[in-house]
């Protein structure tokens, strides 16, 4: 364990303190004139509803919060900003100047599978602490785990063929990298933007677009260059002139050792089969076929019965298909009271009401290993029936970070996670028909505070 805010990776983030509301920093003032900020103060993160028709939603970006929470502190450059800006006052910049995180952080394991009302987050910490990190935090968490939710659902209708994120052209440059890290996170297998494999240790793949084919003065000669300078085993794209003719005229070049050919235009599914079948015949059975444009998981779905052996996925994973955000939340459930007493607190305003009280939780399971309930307690980890699964992990204890959640590592984890949370839901969870979770949340009676 080292101190957050004192730790160095091969990539470090710029400092994140700015990356937050006005208002975190104006409550933060007024709570210090009151007395308060220092109030021992419990804020969780959760969704109170899964996106429209969505089954389950995947945990992502826990990891890039807990780097970004290293970087979380204010120096003289910031601290000018705000005084020349009027945010805050005198005593609140000396505050902030030796501001660090020194509270503890639990909550779901990244790749894990969410509901609602499931306890993402636990922040435990001062009101001071744990307040001015609520905008930063929910925007990694709501991004990173709408990107990996929807990666997740793609993955399922590619049925264990290989999908590739290559949407870094249709988001802001910092959302690309976080979009790869997310989607590779919910099953990809790799992706395009070589920032994401920098940072994370990401694996990165591509080889040519169109422009490189409009380049030379034939498609032969495209071809031939491509070839010649990466190698038999890598991919053309066919599909700029004439499919049939761009198809025989790879074969021609590389033989039987050609890796594989990407369409990216036209009716897939017909072209996919009409092209495996072509390959086959000029005796190519092991070149492999990817097909790209504006693949979602419907898409991906209606191409189960075509030869496709990878998915090229863009827009629609990075914006999450449809789902954005997630629709999380940061809320206080719990603060210490004037007698130092610490007292659950809820939100009732219609159709906003949270439940008051620090939460945890366990998976419910049945004797295959499957699970049936998100049981959540109030207060108190809810009753164990003999084979409950914990899922709540700790991130950082006492301002110190643990090891094993952040950088390339982290992601490996996570994708373990992934893979073993997945596993473990009922099989209607793939089903890309609207419905409702595929488990039900149920709160402990016997737990509630």
């Amino acid at each position: 364990m080292v101190p957050v805010n004192q730790r160095s990776h091969p990539w470090t983030p710029p400092p994140t303190s700015l990356m937050t509301d006005h208002y975190e920093l104006t409550m933060l003032q007024a709570a210090l004139h009151s007395g308060t900020a220092h109030r021992r103060s419990v804020f969780e993160v959760f969704a109170r509803r899964l996106p429209a028709g969505r089954r389950y939603g995947v945990v992502a970006g826990t990891g890039r919060l807990l780097e970004g929470l290293e970087s979380f502190c204010f120096d003289d450059e910031q601290l000018s900003f705000l005084a020349a800006t009027g945010v805050v006052n005198r005593s609140t910049l000396d505050y902030l100047a030796r501001f660090r995180f020194t509270g503890s952080i639990s909550g779901y394991a990244e790749g894990e599978a969410y509901f609602p009302s499931s306890p993402l987050l636990v922040v435990e910490a001062t009101f001071a602490e744990a307040c001015v990190l609520e905008t930063y935090f929910l925007s990694v968490l709501n991004y990173d785990s709408a990107v990996a939710s929807a990666a997740s659902r793609m993955v399922g209708a590619a049925a264990g063929r290989p999908c590739i994120e290559m949407g870094s052209r249709r988001a802001h440059e910092e959302a690309a990298v976080a979009a790869a890290r997310a989607a590779v996170i919910g099953g990809f297998d790799s992706t395009s933007n070589l920032e994401a494999g920098h940072r994370y240790g990401l694996r990165t793949v591509g080889t040519a677009a169109h422009s490189f084919t409009l380049l030379h003065d034939s498609e032969e000669d495209a071809f031939r260059a491509q070839l010649e300078s990466m190698g038999r085993g890598t991919t053309l794209l066919v599909d700029t002139y004439d499919v049939e003719a761009a198809v025989r005229r790879a074969v021609q070049l590389a033989g039987p050792e050609l890796g594989g050919v990407r369409l990216d235009s036209g009716d897939l599914v017909t072209q996919a089969s009409w092209v495996r079948g072509l390959l086959d015949e000029l005796g190519n059975p092991d070149t492999r076929i990817t097909v790209t444009s504006d693949l979602d998981e419907y898409a991906i779905a209606a191409l189960n019965a075509a030869p496709v052996d990878a998915f090229g996925v863009g827009t629609r994973v990075v914006t999450g298909s449809g789902a954005p955000t997630s629709s999380m939340v940061y809320k206080l459930v719990a603060r210490e009271d004037s007698a130092g007493t610490l007292q659950p607190v809820a939100k009732a305003a219609v159709g906003k009401a949270s439940l008051g009280g620090r939460k945890y939780a366990l998976r419910r399971r049945d004797q295959r290993g499957i699970a049936t309930h998100e049981m959540v307690g109030i207060g108190r980890s809810p009753l164990d029936d003999g084979d409950d699964r914990p899922l709540l992990e700790e991130f950082v204890r006492d301002g110190q970070l643990l090891d094993g959640w952040t950088g390339p590592s982290g992601v490996e984890r996570a994708q373990a996670r992934h893979t073993a949370s997945m596993a473990e839901l009922p099989r209607s969870a793939r089903r890309l028909s609207e419905g409702d979770p595929v488990i039900p949340t149920v709160v402990e009676p016997e737990a509630v505070a």
